[in-house]
């Protein structure tokens, strides 16, 4: 029988991370993960085109992976949970950081070398 708690949460999950499997979302929310940033950061900071940011953008907030702020005419956006800020900084560890670099490049030189 299927545990319909593991199974909520399964799916959760997996909503989670359909959200950050695009480059431009995770990038979005890894320059987010540093603090509130506006649109027009973004957009420089990223080199993406407004309309791709916005559609980007758009699919994060129906995700509630972030919030918005409105001062005036500009729009500001930030990480909307702690969950979210958690994540990406395992992401980071994992995939981005000078270590995991390292530990990757050390892997596959022995790959290398058992192969020859």
């Amino acid at each position: 029988m299927v545990d319909q708690a593991m199974l909520a949460g399964a799916t959760e999950a997996a909503d989670f991370l359909k959200a950050l499997g695009n480059e431009n979302r995770l990038l979005i929310l890894c320059h987010l993960s540093e603090g509130e940033m506006s649109v027009s950061e973004l957009e420089t900071a990223l080199g993406l085109r407004q309309p791709t940011l916005s559609q980007q953008l758009a699919r994060l907030r129906s995700d509630e992976l972030v919030d918005t702020r409105r001062d005036g005419k500009t729009i500001y956006y930030s990480l909307a949970s702690e969950e979210v800020r958690k994540l990406l900084e395992l992401m980071y560890n994992l995939f981005c950081s000078t270590e995991a670099k390292a530990a990757r490049e050390k892997m596959a030189a022995a790959r290398n070398s058992a192969a020859a």
